[in-house]
């Protein structure tokens, strides 16, 4: 009997790729456009990751939501402007790379669970190689957007992994919340743009501080299996659901 397939499930935005500067510039110039001042940029950190204008709604609660659309499409505007002049910054984290090729040799698959659009996130992968590695991209622009689990479902119909094959990994806790919705494991990184206080109190099962260790707590969690999860892994793959 063949073993069974598992997944590492990768949040984009602050987990693989410090994209902090070019969301924060674009934001600027967005509220710009609209006479709004100047976020703040601490502020902006704590909604990467949310949908787009979810992200806006909360960042700007007074204005009428009829124009969060339109904010939101003069960052689209920005963000691409940043890419057409070679200004748009995205480094990869030190030592995602090992992990990913980690994982890989022990015969996990690959995906991205992301905020970014599905346009941004090609760019990105693109740009450092990446595309050909995830056997899975889900994107907030095809459905609904963390916290929900739709993303992790999706994700999990694709590619024909069970539940408890799965682990998030992501530096939110809109990640990590996703992840229990979903009911999967997830691993929490300290690298991003929410307090690992925060990660731990969302319900993270690991917490990693360097890149080359994702892969070590992944495969913990992979290779931590109890009678339950036998039981969750004969039922295949879970649906759409709901929270």
């Amino acid at each position: 009997m063949s073993p069974p397939l598992r997944l590492a499930l990768f949040d984009c935005d602050g987990t693989l790729v410090d994209s902090q500067f070019a969301i924060i510039d674009s934001m600027t110039t967005a509220w710009a456009a609209h006479g709004l001042g100047e976020p703040d940029p601490l502020e902006v950190r704590r909604m990467v990751g949310l949908p787009l204008v979810q992200a806006i709604a909360l960042l700007l609660p007074d204005l009428d939501s009829g124009k969060y659309a339109e904010v939101a499409d003069s960052y689209k505007d920005a963000f691409a402007a940043l890419r057409r002049k070679g200004d748009l910054h995205e480094p990869m984290f030190p030592g995602i790379r090992d992990t990913l090729d980690a994982l890989e040799a022990e015969g996990v698959l690959l995906g991205v669970a992301t905020g970014k659009s599905r346009r941004g996130l090609d760019a990105v992968l693109a740009h450092h190689g990446l595309t050909e590695r995830f056997v899975t991209l889900q994107t907030s622009d095809i459905g609904p957007g963390k916290p929900h689990p739709d993303m992790v479902h999706r994700a999990l119909a694709e590619t024909g992994v069970n539940l408890v094959d799965t682990v998030v990994i992501g530096d939110t806790t809109y990640d990590i919340q996703m992840a229990r919705n979903a009911r999967v494991a997830s691993v929490g990184v300290s690298w991003g743009y929410h307090a690992v206080a925060e990660l731990e109190k969302a319900g993270a099962d690991r917490i990693v501080h360097r890149g080359r260790e994702v892969a070590e707590a992944v495969l913990s969690l992979l290779d931590k299996t109890n009678e339950s999860e036998g039981l969750l892994r004969n039922e295949g793959p879970l649906r759409n659901e709901g929270l």
